[in-house]
């Protein structure tokens, strides 16, 4: 994850929300007596479909991420890809600006524009290398294809041994020619534009707040232009002139909702857009493929 102090993840433990502070000192000390590392360097989840950029992965990181361990990461497994038969195993961590945004608390236009925060600077992917154990990979080379249905028999000799050896797993097939529609791309897709749909929603919420903004302005304009040609006749009369700062207690302008959530489902907008088009770029090159069989011939 640093190309020149990578980051080694050995064990992975699952821990609970209740009794956090005691699970960790009991988890450490087992750790130690088994001789295992009890530094944590991060944490991980699951997700479904891609669907992972959330307030709650948010929150988790900035916790684990901020002082004193600002290396730590997030792998996220994506369940639904890694039953197909591709592991989907990614490690996310904030940006910098995104932290020092986050510890404001103050995701509002103007703090946006002035720290140059967009939706793609909220996490930074890290590169990742799985590396298995010799014997566990001439564990998966010697594995059978199917698993037996009953029980082998002992082989009675060294040629029987031979004769009954396992093919390889490893071996090519015709499953990747397959031109039907992948249900992971219809569901993907779905799931793109219920996110579109959301952040339509969260436009319209805003566009109101700038509404009931400039209505709420046009009428303090009104009213201090009001009070100046008060205090103008009451100067002319030699009287004391009025406060001009009534207007903060009459009138209370609306707040600038957080544009926090709009920017996490922009950024899972643009991961559901990723995978659709990594699907969609295989599926076009097979379909070029038997065009000549699908169309008739052109002169």
């Amino acid at each position: 994850m640093n190309r020149i102090h990578p980051q080694k993840i050995t064990h992975l433990f699952a821990t609970t929300t209740t009794g956090r502070g005691t699970l960790r000192i009991c988890a450490r000390s087992y750790r130690n007596i088994a001789n295992v590392d009890a530094n944590n360097v991060g944490w991980y989840t699951s997700a479904n479909m891609g669907n992972f950029i959330n307030t709650s992965l948010i929150e988790n990181q900035f916790f684990y991420q901020k002082e004193p361990n600002e290396r730590t990461v997030a792998l996220v497994h994506d369940v639904s890809r890694s039953s197909q038969g591709a592991l989907s195993l990614r490690a996310f961590r904030l940006s910098p600006t995104f932290m020092a945004a986050y510890k404001e608390g103050k995701f509002t236009t103007e703090n946006m524009q002035k720290s140059k925060l967009t939706y793609k600077d909220i996490l930074v992917e890290l590169p990742i290398i799985v590396h298995n154990s010799h014997l566990l990979t001439s564990f998966l080379h010697q594995m059978p294809a199917e698993l037996p249905k009953k029980d082998l028999e002992f082989p009675a000799s060294f040629a029987d041994l031979n004769r009954n050896t396992p093919p390889t797993p490893l071996y090519p097939n015709m499953e990747s020619l397959d031109l039907s529609i992948d249900p992971y791309l219809e569901r993907t897709c779905d799931m793109l534009l219920d996110s579109i749909e959301t952040h339509y929603t969260e436009l319209n919420n805003f566009q109101y707040f700038q509404r009931q903004l400039t209505r709420e302005q046009a009428k303090v304009t009104a009213w201090k232009a009001k009070r100046t040609a008060e205090n103008a006749t009451r100067a002319t009369q030699k009287l004391a002139p009025l406060p001009e700062d009534e207007w903060e207690r009459l009138f209370k302008l609306p707040t600038e909702p957080s544009r926090l959530e709009g920017m996490l489902n922009a950024r899972q907008v643009e991961q559901y857009s990723r995978q659709v088009d990594g699907f969609t770029a295989s599926i076009t090159g097979k379909m070029f493929a038997v065009k000549s069989n699908l169309l008739p011939e052109q002169n």
